[in-house]
Formats: structure tokens, C-alpha cells, sequence
């Protein structure tokens, strides 16, 4: 419907009014492009972790662009830095392609120092029963297979909440979706 907010438009919303606020050193789960980068302040150092060796060009460029920015090649399971050595983590539409949320999360927590917050952006699955819901079922070993492991049904707000953070905090939306249903979207702040 003319009018409705899109989901690029709620992320891009997000990321303009969240990530200039992070401080310190902040690790950025699933980079992708390296986006995030450019939201983010100076003297920010961005540590971009990407499960494969191979990444976007563009997010190299972000790299070169951005001073002490550092690429991490690892999944998300099994971070590569010391404990406690993280003031922020960074999740936009990440933890649905994750292969073990649960690890991943626990790794998040891990990272952070004392009173380091996680902020995310994600989909997540339609309320059980709904329209929304059979086709994310129904569509999520496809997508699984074709779009780098993404899980439209998974229920990412159970997971962060049960991850063991001191406090949660999530706003939930909803886009349009695909065949007249709606694409249920969080945002939120977790802080270890």
C-alpha cells in the first residue's frame, strides 16, 4: 500500500539514528557491505567480522577508507577476540543466518565489556498461525539454501532475550511483505 514503510527504509532509519551514538571499539557481526561504517562516528574503531574470506569489494573499500578498521574472518559462533574487549556489537539482519543463534549470542555477551550493549535490527517470525507465519515456514529451507543461510522464521527476540543479557529492550514493526503479508521487524538494545 502507498505509504507503508519498507523494511530498507525502517533499517536505513535505524541505522542513521543508532549507530552514530556507539563508542569505543565496535564489532560489527555479518558486515556485508561494511554500511554500518559509515554511520558510524570518528574515532569509532570498526571491527567488520565476515564468515568467509571472500567479502563485497565495497566492503574493503569501507576498510581502507576508515582508520584502524579491521576485517575479522570467522562466523559469528567463534568470534576472535579476548573476552570483555567490546564496547558495542552491531546486528542488522544477521541473526537469521547465524547457524547457531544461541552460540553466536553467547559469543556477543562474551565479547562485550561490562555494560556494552548490542544493538540490532533483524526480521524475525510472524506471530504462529498467521498467514505471515505458514509462508515464512514454508519458504525457509529455500531460503536457507539460496540466501546465505536466512531463516525467515526464526523467533531471533526469543533468542536475545534468553541469551542472558542484564536488560533487553525491543521495538517491534512491521513492512510489507511478499503476497499480502507482513514483515515483522525488531529493533532493539541489549546490554551485557
Amino acid at each position: 500500500m502507498p505509504g507503508e514503510v519498507t523494511t530498507a527504509e525502517f533499517r536505513r532509519c535505524w541505522r542513521a539514528s543508532v549507530l552514530p551514538a556507539l563508542r569505543g571499539v565496535v564489532l560489527d557481526l555479518g558486515a556485508g557491505s561494511g554500511i554500518a561504517a559509515d554511520h558510524l562516528a570518528d574515532g569509532v574503531e570498526w571491527l567488520a567480522l565476515e564468515p568467509r574470506a571472500r567479502v563485497e569489494p565495497a566492503l574493503h573499500a569501507r576498510l581502507d577508507r576508515r582508520r584502524g578498521a579491521r576485517l575479522l574472518t570467522a562466523p559469528a559462533e567463534a568470534v576472535p577476540l579476548e573476552a570483555g574487549t567490546v564496547d558495542a556489537v552491531i546486528a542488522s539482519t544477521v541473526l537469521c543466518s547465524v547457524r547457531r543463534p544461541d552460540r553466536a549470542l553467547a559469543e556477543v555477551r562474551r565479547v562485550l565489556r561490562p555494560g556494552g550493549v548490542l544493538v540490532f535490527f533483524e526480521h524475525v517470525a510472524a506471530e504462529r498461525g498467521t498467514w505471515t507465519s505458514a509462508l515464512q515456514a514454508a519458504y525457509a529451507p529455500i531460503s536457507r539454501l539460496v540466501d546465505r543461510g536466512c531463516d525467515p522464521h526464526r523467533d531471533t527476540e526469543s533468542s536475545i532475550r534468553a541469551a542472558g543479557f542484564a536488560t533487553v529492550e525491543v521495538r517491534r514493526m512491521r513492512a510489507p511483505g511478499v503476497l499480502g503479508t507482513v514483515e515483522p521487524l525488531i529493533e532493539g538494545v541489549a546490554v551485557a
